[in-house]
């Protein structure tokens, strides 16, 4: 069991060329079933230096009241975690930018065949969230806007 990250985007830019030791972009997709969350027709699954997507930050479905916000010396995050996190969203951002539509899919691989029914929907928007404080948020799907 692991996180998988998944993100659709109207945009037809190869994400592809955004891939470093830490974060890769994909065009081959997991194989979940939320998969079905995703609403744009270019589809990619974003996975961390572990192969899944395990080493980004997220919160689980019940700490999401915690919210987005920036590493905290009382609880340690990974270095390498929050760079990649940064790398990812920073990709989002000039999508975003760029006027393209951009969701994300954060889900929890359960190994079922039907997926679990979303926690929330939620527009993040960019111009609100910093990238030291963006974070995915387990079984939510976000629609990023920018309101500047």
């Amino acid at each position: 069991m692991c996180y998988v990250t998944l993100l659709s985007t109207t945009s037809e830019d190869d994400l592809a060329r955004n891939n470093s030791g830490l974060v890769t972009f994909s065009r081959v997709l997991p194989g979940v079933p939320e998969e079905k969350y995703l609403r744009y027709h270019s589809k990619w699954y974003i996975g961390s230096k572990a192969g899944c997507s395990c080493d980004f930050r997220h919160l689980v479905a019940s700490s999401v009241p915690l919210g987005f916000g920036e590493p905290e010396g009382w609880f340690p995050e990974d270095r390498e975690n929050i760079e990649a996190t940064k790398q990812v969203i920073s990709v989002i951002r000039k999508l975003v930018s760029a006027g393209a539509e951009v969701d994300c899919v954060d889900a929890w691989a359960h190994g079922k065949e039907e997926a679990e029914p979303l926690a929330g929907d939620l527009e993040v928007d960019l111009a609100e969230v910093s990238d030291a404080r963006f974070r995915f948020f387990e079984a939510y799907r976000f629609t990023f806007t920018s309101r500047t």
